[in-house]
């Protein structure tokens, strides 16, 4: 059984992961994280603190379970960027703020920082409107350029093609050859994946108005210290290997691409051919894992499908089963995951400790951790 606590400032409960209930957990490891959330409050996913949180919270991890892999995300800049109208001077502090946190992790934990960018950011244009549409379109707060199509009408297949800040409308088929799948690997994709041009997004639920979005990020920047990279499902591998005689932090920095980038660094593709991530839950997975999940983790399948009464893991978003072969789950030593983006730290590494920001669209209620494992000497 996975052990999650959630802390509300003063209040703290432990559930069971998988059902959400109420347990009552004892162990010295659940009495440090209870601690550890105690001591370190939130401020929220735009506030100054928001990165600083980050690295605090895993630098007293650190301290106290003296892990061998950390895996961190700072993600105040996309964020910022996303929901705040900044100058690009302002928007160039905040990313040199993210740097500085990173480095300061490095310097204060003596563990080889890797550094990550997820890909830059441009002027969000008018979004797209699929509600017109005969047949159905979904499209997820978590990804911009990308939406599913179901039931298409001969007219709705004339207005898509007609639509000029489209880029594409992929089938089910084009999809899998792209990325070598077979017919028993499209349960969870779309009929059709639709792909806006750059700048341009999908009409959503979200009740925010969009300010900047993610790039059309064909490569993003990682840095020098891993050598050269192919594909961003390379950077696991390459973690594992310098894992074997030295601690190793991974860490992510959200909206920062190649021009953003203020450390020695080389690129890597994101994604195959036309298919570019962005930083949602596939792109995570992409990373901890080492191959492509798209199949199962794309904008555009339908979700509310799974979403009834019964349904497992009530506090890691459209999850219903917990990925396998992740990072943190693989590697043998000890490992912890800290990060200012809601749920991915659990769902993406299943590290051994898991520690989050408990936020819904910047709504700020608190922090979440989760412990996988309490058993490593």
């Amino acid at each position: 059984m996975s052990v999650a606590i959630l802390d509300a400032r003063q209040w703290q409960q432990t559930v069971d992961l998988r059902t959400g209930r109420k347990i009552e957990a004892e162990s010295p490891v659940v009495d440090m994280v209870r601690g550890l959330l105690s001591r370190h409050p939130f401020p929220g996913d735009c506030e100054p603190g928001s990165n600083t949180w980050v690295v605090d919270t895993a630098l007293d991890l650190v301290d106290k379970y003296d892990p061998s892999f950390a895996f961190l995300t700072l993600a105040r800049q996309y964020y910022c960027s996303r929901y705040t109208v900044m100058t690009a001077q302002e928007r160039r502090d905040m990313i040199a703020e993210a740097f500085a946190e990173a480095d300061r992790f490095a310097r204060e934990s003596g563990f080889l920082t890797i550094l990550v960018g997820t890909g830059g950011m441009t002027k969000a244009l008018t979004p797209i409107d699929l509600s017109t549409l005969d047949g159905l379109g979904v499209s997820s707060n978590w990804s911009a350029r990308y939406a599913g199509l179901y039931g298409l009408s001969d007219r709705d297949r004339e207005a898509l093609a007609a639509e000029p800040r489209l880029e594409r409308v992929a089938s089910r088929d084009e999809v899998l050859a792209l990325f070598g799948g077979g017919s028993e690997d499209g349960k969870r994709l779309p009929e059709y994946l639709a792909v806006s041009k750059e700048g341009y997004h999908f009409k959503n639920t979200s009740l925010r108005r969009l300010i900047m979005i993610p790039s059309r990020n064909i490569h993003i920047p990682v840095s020098a210290d891993v050598g050269a990279i192919d594909s961003v499902t390379d950077i696991r591998g390459r973690v594992l290997s310098l894992l074997a005689d030295r601690k190793v932090a991974l860490v992510v920095l959200e909206g920062v691409g190649r021009e953003d980038f203020m450390a020695p660094h080389t690129v890597c593709r994101n994604g195959e051919g036309w298919y570019c991530y962005e930083p949602t839950d596939a792109w995570y997975l992409a990373l901890t894992s080492g191959h492509h999940c798209i199949f199962e983790h794309n904008g555009g399948y339908c979700y509310f499908k799974d979403d009834n009464e019964n349904k497992h893991y009530p506090f890691s978003g459209y999850f219903t089963e917990m990925p396998t072969g992740t990072i943190g789950l693989d590697y043998p030593g000890r490992s912890i995951s800290v990060g200012n983006r809601s749920m991915f730290m659990h769902v993406a590494t299943g590290c051994d400790i898991c520690c989050e920001c408990f936020a819904r669209n910047l709504y700020n209620q608190g922090c979440m951790a989760v412990l996988f494992r309490q058993d490593k000497a």
